[in-house]
């Protein structure tokens, strides 16, 4: 049999039904002398008059989507001003399959690749990420044998929709597109590294945070002075995201954080005093003012952090009155204060207390909290409840220790962190002797998720104790 065709399938409906032309016009809102040309095979149909043929039709939206691909393609002319409206619609209705299709028989023809990635970058910016995303793969393929700045903007697109909850799907995606960060244009790359350092963050991996953070700095100081070092400003002088010395700044956030991850709270305190004073700064406008404003915070913040690291709970009640003025930084300091606390033996109980309703809330508070994306949230609190398993473990709470790193364990392998796995499952086996028999089920159960998460993923039986 013939293969079906749009035409077809409407003379056939209407013979069924009993309908003329004259009465589908006036139902599907589509003109009868176009309606009988699409019949008799004398015009193509538009993107709009096959939606309205359809609804008239009485057939879900994008019923005949796939047939309608075939039909573009088997004209002896691609018409671009006819394929570009199926993909919009395509993406609309997430019918990815027909995007899939329409993309692998235009790359045919290289010609379309600009068209392609225009595309794209529209249906990014209207959050359409699933459809954007076959558009950039499909263009990045037609370019990968090319240094071009086009397929290094694909490979960013492609990491930033890449990004979720699990942690090594984000470490895959951060390694794949670390090398295509110097062939975007100057002002890209300071964002592209901003984001490099800031998932690495979230994966713990300090040694990148530093490479790229660093790196990030120093490219933004050569653009400061390329911008400001001049008498005449340079018309074509492309603008960042935000203002240049906040990456300038920024970069000495991360490295202050590096630092205090290392534990060299003396070095991350000098960091810290390159981002409290911004007397150089020539910037005047109101986003400039509320970024200064935003890492001075940051740096009375972090100084209380690190000296309390160093062991000073002398700071404690002052650094506590900070953050409890500012919701989006308790969950992060709470975890500071309990390793300071874990580690110098020392009680918290009451800032515990006074930060129960918090505690609390915040796993359901989803998405991007504050300054932090959604992967660094989720990661916070993953370790904060670890960290909050462990000091009540030590106390000898042992039932509220065992509820939290069956929680944490719940946390890691939501995000998939082997970090916070492992050690949720040593602190359980250490004190696998005081846990009830529910608890003890639960844990078991938990383990097998995070095996069969793994087994589905690497193909090979991952063993936990």
């Amino acid at each position: 049999m013939d293969q079906r065709t749009i035409r077809a399938e409407l003379e056939e409906y209407l013979k069924r039904n009993g309908i003329t032309i004259n009465q589908f016009s006036e139902t599907s809102g589509v003109n009868s002398g176009t309606l009988s040309s699409i019949i008799n095979g004398n015009r193509p149909i538009s993107m709009l008059q096959l939606d309205r043929i359809t609804a008239g039709m009485g057939l879900t939206e994008g019923r005949f989507y796939n047939i309608y691909v075939d039909e573009c393609f088997n004209l002896p002319v691609l018409n671009w001003r006819r394929l570009r409206p199926l993909i919009y619609r395509s993406a609309e209705l997430d019918k990815l399959d027909c995007i899939e299709r329409v993309v692998g028989m235009m790359m045919d023809n290289l010609s379309y690749a600009t068209a392609l990635f225009d595309t794209a970058e529209d249906l990014f910016k209207q959050g359409n990420r699933k459809a954007a995303a076959l558009l950039y793969e499909s263009v990045a393929e037609s370019e990968k044998y090319q240094h071009s700045e086009r397929l290094a903007l694909c490979q960013y697109r492609l990491f930033s929709i890449a990004l979720c909850d699990d942690q090594e799907v984000n470490l895959r995606a951060a390694v794949q597109f670390e090398s295509f960060v110097d062939r975007l244009d100057e002002m890209d790359q300071l964002d592209a590294l901003k984001d490099l350092a800031n998932i690495y963050s979230s994966l713990h991996r300090w040694d990148k945070v530093e490479k790229f953070a660093q790196e990030m700095g120093h490219k933004a100081e050569i653009q400061y002075k390329l911008k400001y070092g001049q008498s005449k400003k340079d018309e074509n002088f492309k603008e960042a995201t935000m203002p240049l010395f906040a990456f300038i700044s920024y970069s000495h956030v991360l490295c202050s954080a590096v630092y205090g991850e290392c534990r060299e709270y003396d070095k991350a305190l000098q960091y810290v005093s390159l981002y409290s004073e911004f007397s150089w700064i020539k910037e005047d406008s109101q986003e400039a003012h509320e970024l200064v404003s935003k890492f001075n915070d940051w740096a009375e913040a972090n100084t209380y952090l690190y000296k309390l690291m160093k062991g000073d709970f002398e700071i404690l009640p002052d650094y506590v009155s900070y953050i409890s003025q500012r919701k989006d930084e308790i969950l992060p300091a709470l975890f500071k204060i309990l390793q300071a606390a874990n580690w110098y033996r020392f009680n918290v109980d009451d800032i515990l207390t006074r930060f129960a309703k918090e505690i609390v809330g915040y796993r359901e508070r989803k998405g991007r909290v504050g300054i932090y994306t959604a992967q660094v949230t989720e990661d916070h609190y993953t370790h904060f409840m670890t960290e909050l398993a462990y000091y009540f473990l030590i106390k000898g709470d042992y039932n509220t220790g065992i509820k939290y790193i069956l929680e944490g364990l719940d946390s890691s392998a939501t995000i998939n962190s082997e970090t916070c796995i492992i050690r949720c499952v040593c602190l359980f086996e250490e004190f696998r002797h005081v846990a009830s028999v529910e608890a003890q089920r639960e844990y078991q159960n938990l383990i097998s998720e995070v095996r069969e998460r793994n087994e589905k993923k690497t193909g090979f039986i991952v063993g936990y104790v």
